[in-house]
């Protein structure tokens, strides 16, 4: 039987990946820092963390695959997955999915792009992910606060996004493991693109709270992410990701989650119903 190492399993997208690889029959493994999270997620369970060699090693005994990301906003992921991808390597790995994001592949001196030219030339079956801004993001992640508090701040200016839920990126992973679609790269968007303007509309008109949107300068959306404690060089990769987000680089749909599923990607009105409960 196949078992697929999952690293950050205790966050959004990571217990997404657990959940659709154990729908499918697939036997994974939780591997992350929080042990107290990892129990949380049940089954089997290892303790990971890019700073001890050691925890990898032992999390990647008797794995057969391993779905890999890099902690988030780190513009040192080559530093800490590099190592990683040597060690599945010599553990006799036979495929790793790797998370990346949508557009580095145009950026060759990105880190996360860097990353899947390393996978590339390891020789390691891979398959590579590159997913849009997450749904997640408004609901459990780092914009929840501010959606509770009924404003979005953000310096997108009007630009557009093609949101997609971390549900159908896990989709599409499970799917390239128990498929063994190796040797591909897909670009991950949800159905459409929406402004910010549209996301608080329809976040206002499920959940029943008002919620507006408005566009602030980058320097503003900095200092606000640095009087919450974010360290400097994850501020900078805001700030990197959001200048991509105003020149119109990730308003992209594509049909790849469908490709993959054979299934249409969530809208974000559906999935905003969904989590409606969690803007109260």
């Amino acid at each position: 039987m196949k078992r697929i190492l999952v690293t950050g399993a205790t966050g959004n997208l990571g217990r997404a990946v657990i959940a659709a690889l154990r729908n499918k029959g697939l036997t994974a493994r939780a591997a992350g820092r929080d042990t107290k999270k990892l129990n949380a997620i049940g089954g089997e369970t290892a303790v990971f963390d890019y700073a001890n060699h050691s925890t990898a090693s032992a999390a990647l005994q008797d794995v057969d695959a391993l779905f890999l990301m890099a902690p988030p906003l780190d513009a040192e992921a080559p530093a800490k997955l590099k190592p990683v991808i040597d060690l599945a390597k010599s553990r006799g790995v036979r495929h790793i999915v790797l998370n990346s994001a949508l557009g580095v592949d145009a950026v060759e001196q990105a880190p996360l792009r860097v990353c899947e030219r390393y996978l590339i030339g390891s020789g390691i079956p891979y398959t590579i992910l590159r997913p849009n801004f997450f749904m997640e993001n408004f609901s459990t992640g780092f914009l929840a606060p501010m959606v509770k508090m009924g404003g979005i701040y953000l310096a997108a200016d009007n630009a557009k996004t093609s949101f997609v839920s971390v549900v159908d990126i896990a989709e599409v992973a499970a799917t390239a493991f128990a498929k063994s679609l190796t040797s591909m790269e897909y670009n991950l968007t949800g159905p459409e693109a929406l402004d910010h303007t549209q996301v608080a509309t329809i976040i206002s008109q499920v959940s029943g709270k008002r919620v507006t949107y408005q566009a602030i300068p980058e320097e503003a959306m900095l200092n606000g992410l640095r009087g919450t404690g974010m360290p400097e060089g994850p501020v900078q990769y805001v700030g990197v990701l959001y200048s991509a987000v105003r020149a119109g680089y990730a308003s992209a749909v594509t049909r790849d989650v469908e490709t993959v599923t054979g299934k249409k990607p969530t809208r974000f009105e559906t999935f905003a119903r969904e989590c409606a409960a969690s803007w109260a």
